[in-house]
């Protein structure tokens, strides 16, 4: 069961967290939320371990009743130029500038974070299964990602990104090797080896 919004309730904590980082096409999206010390939710966890149904009832529950809330995205051009850490990164970094109100601490899902200024942070490996601000954010994170990608197949819809929200499965894959890649890829990520694939598999 996740702990509570705070690290130690002295002062308002942003959990923040990102999606999309593995992706082949697609934006990186990040989220930054403070949620009220009360906050309770016997659903929320980790966007991962949720159905899309979970996250689209938290999504709504979080929106409505965190103190602040920020939701930001790097495009993939700019992911190719600073890579996918650094955007992930800063993605965050808009997310929490984006918050109505300052917080006194970050909580970071993850291991490295680029410091934000004049906020001290902490890392926290698999923090969004464990703190509800940062899994709050995880939720946040994913489901406008996922609505983004889903408005994107539209356009694009040989690519199916309506199911797979750009990720490399194989029908992606197929698909890239059949029309190209498109504005919307990461030109930077290999290819070469997410392409070895076999069509009679």
């Amino acid at each position: 069961m996740l702990r509570s919004s705070y690290l130690n309730g002295e002062r308002k904590e942003a959990g923040a967290d990102e999606a999309g980082r593995g992706c082949l096409a697609g934006p990186v999206f990040a989220a930054a939320v403070i949620l009220p010390a009360e906050f309770e939710s016997i659903t929320l966890n980790d966007s991962k371990q949720l159905s899309e149904k979970q996250r689209d009832k938290l999504r709504i529950q979080i929106e409505d009743e965190a103190i602040a809330w920020c939701v930001a995205s790097v495009s993939p051009g700019e992911i190719d130029t600073i890579n996918i850490l650094n955007a992930s990164f800063l993605a965050m970094h808009e997310a929490i500038s984006g918050l109505k109100t300052k917080p006194g601490l970050l909580l970071i899902d993850g291991n490295r974070f680029t410091p934000y200024p004049d906020v001290e942070h902490k890392c926290i490996i698999r923090g969004d299964g464990i703190f509800m601000s940062i899994a709050a954010a995880s939720v946040l994170a994913k489901t406008h990602r996922d609505e983004f990608m889903i408005k994107l197949h539209k356009e694009y819809p040989e690519y199916s990104w309506d199911q797979n929200k750009g990720y490399a499965t194989l029908k992606h894959r197929r698909a890239i090797l059949k029309y190209g890649r498109t504005p919307w890829h990461r030109m930077s990520f290999s290819f070469s080896e997410q392409l070895k694939l076999d069509f009679n598999g």
